[in-house]
């Protein structure tokens, strides 16, 4: 998708939230609701909705053959790089959600006489890589 496009979906979405969040009325539980409108406004915005929306769709303009020749390009250089990018996506997910634990076991660990485990040295040597 260009980035015209991008940006025409973009702005149909915020006036569509907007308006759809304008619309929201708090209901109190003592107070009664208020009676429904006729059936065909509803459908009326409803068709309204849909049809801005599919005009935005139609609008945007399909990708070119350039477009899809560098899609393809940088496919092929993700695949090429997935090994890459999957440890480094590994090893920030446990340095954001294990660096803490580790520490907190680190204490432990330190003071535990005896002979260590090898998980405890794998955490020990994982900290000291990490720090």
């Amino acid at each position: 998708m260009s980035s015209i496009g991008q940006s025409i979906l973009m702005a149909l979405t915020v006036t569509v939230n907007k308006f759809a969040s304008s619309n929201v009325h708090a209901v109190h539980r003592k107070q009664k609701k208020a009676p429904k409108k006729s059936t065909s406004a509803t459908s009326t915005n409803d068709i309204g909705r849909r049809g801005l929306l599919l005009s935005a769709l139609v609008a945007t303009p399909p990708l070119s053959d350039s477009g899809a020749e560098l899609l393809k390009k940088y496919l092929k250089k993700s695949e090429e790089n997935k090994a890459k990018n999957d440890k480094e996506r590994m090893d920030s997910y446990f340095k954001r959600n294990y660096k803490d634990y580790f520490e907190f076991e680190e204490g432990t660990i330190r003071a535990k006489k005896g002979e260590l485990t090898e998980s405890e040295k794998g955490i020990l040597d994982w900290l000291q890589n990490n720090k």
